[in-house]
């Protein structure tokens, strides 16, 4: 039985979560930041959370009443990925925001985790999320210089031919 207070208390967690996947982009100045991380992870978590209590509160097993908590988790999963392709820009040939719309799409998973009270895989996820967007940032940074120093010799190999 999911009481007010451990409620609460998932509420506070996916937030703090959320934000800890937020203030990466934050700090590389991306439109969708700490704030909106934050606040995706508290929405999800507040979904979650309120679907478990009105189960809680209107399932009635004895007369086939059973409401499933999993259809409104399922809603998020939507209506996050609309919020998310709305921070998605293509200018001239190149795609910008995949990185913070997937971090928005993180950010509410991780919220709905920690309200429906799995803690460990939320915090396992925030720091994957974590890793994932500082660790494989510097990565594609060097690929990105590696790609460009092979395409200036081959630049300067065919202005010889």
């Amino acid at each position: 039985m999911l009481s007010e207070t451990e409620a609460v208390l998932r509420l506070i967690l996916a937030t703090l979560l959320g934000g800890a996947l937020g203030l990466e982009r934050e700090l590389s100045d991306k439109p969708a930041g700490l704030r909106t991380h934050m606040l995706v992870a508290e929405g999800a978590a507040l979904f979650m959370v309120g679907s478990m209590l009105l189960t809680q509160g209107y399932s009635r097993p004895d007369a086939g009443g059973l409401i499933d908590p999993s259809r409104i988790g399922s809603t998020i999963v939507t209506g996050v990925g609309f919020l998310g392709g709305g921070m998605i820009l293509r200018a001239r040939d190149r795609v910008y925001g995949l990185t913070t719309a997937a971090g928005i799409w993180v950010a509410a998973a991780i919220g709905m985790l920690v309200g429906a009270g799995y803690y460990l895989i939320a915090i396992v996820g925030t720091l994957i999320g974590i890793v994932t967007v500082v660790l494989f940032r510097r990565l594609e940074e060097r690929l990105s210089v590696a790609k460009e120093s092979g395409q200036q010799a081959m630049g300067r190999a065919s202005d010889d031919d």
